[in-house]
């Protein structure tokens, strides 16, 4: 019995990490496929070729953002996308809604960005209990006014599904600076502490 009970466990030990991985694969490539937002419905695989390939909508959907990419590059592109902004900029409700989605992407997006850049040990949600955020910026506006001293502007992801999380805003001696990717930082975090970073500062100031 010891030895099956062994077998089983050493059978679950390469199997389940192939099963989950396949299974998010699918379910990524299967929700992506539904929700390519990027594409007219006219110009879906499904009604382009009359049925469906898994995983050939998101193909689809790279290429075109490729293609987009290095044309916004180019100084005609520029252009077009400097007048297709003044011109969504002039529509009632639409400059609202579309300024606030563009600062967000440019921040997120651009090379020079700093949001998602750095991971951090803060206190959260009380004091003597530390968590894993991302610094997202500094906070600004009216916020700023009221807020004596330097400030960061962070986001703390759940566990085990980073996507929601709570914004805050802590003072920057509050913070400390972390010595791992955010790449590794997200492994930490959703693996709920199991998979542990390679490299980490100084978890408390000594």
């Amino acid at each position: 019995m010891a030895k099956l009970r062994k077998w089983l466990f050493a059978g679950l030990l390469v199997i389940v990490p192939f099963a989950i991985t396949i299974w998010l694969l699918e379910w990524m490539l299967s929700t992506l496929d539904k929700t390519l937002l990027i594409l007219p419905v006219a110009w879906h695989p499904d009604k382009l070729i009359g049925f469906h390939i898994p995983g050939f909508g998101l193909l689809l959907a790279l290429a075109i953002l490729l293609l987009v990419g290095a044309a916004a590059s180019n100084f005609l592109g520029r252009q077009l996308m400097i007048w297709g902004h003044v011109i969504l900029n002039r529509i009632p409700v639409v400059r609202s809604i579309y300024s606030s989605v563009k600062q967000v992407s440019d921040t997120l997006f651009a090379d020079g960005g700093s949001a998602f850049r750095t991971a951090v040990l803060v206190q959260w949600p009380r004091a003597d209990v530390w968590t894993i955020a991302f610094v997202t910026g500094t906070p600004g506006g009216d916020v700023a006014n009221h807020l004596k001293g330097d400030y960061l502007s962070v986001y703390v992801p759940t566990t085990p599904n980073p996507t929601g999380g709570y914004f805050v805003m802590l003072k920057k001696s509050d913070c400390i600076e972390l010595n791992m990717s955010v790449d590794e930082a997200l492994k930490y975090i959703v693996s709920m502490g199991v998979v542990s970073p390679t490299m980490l500062a100084p978890l408390l100031p000594k």
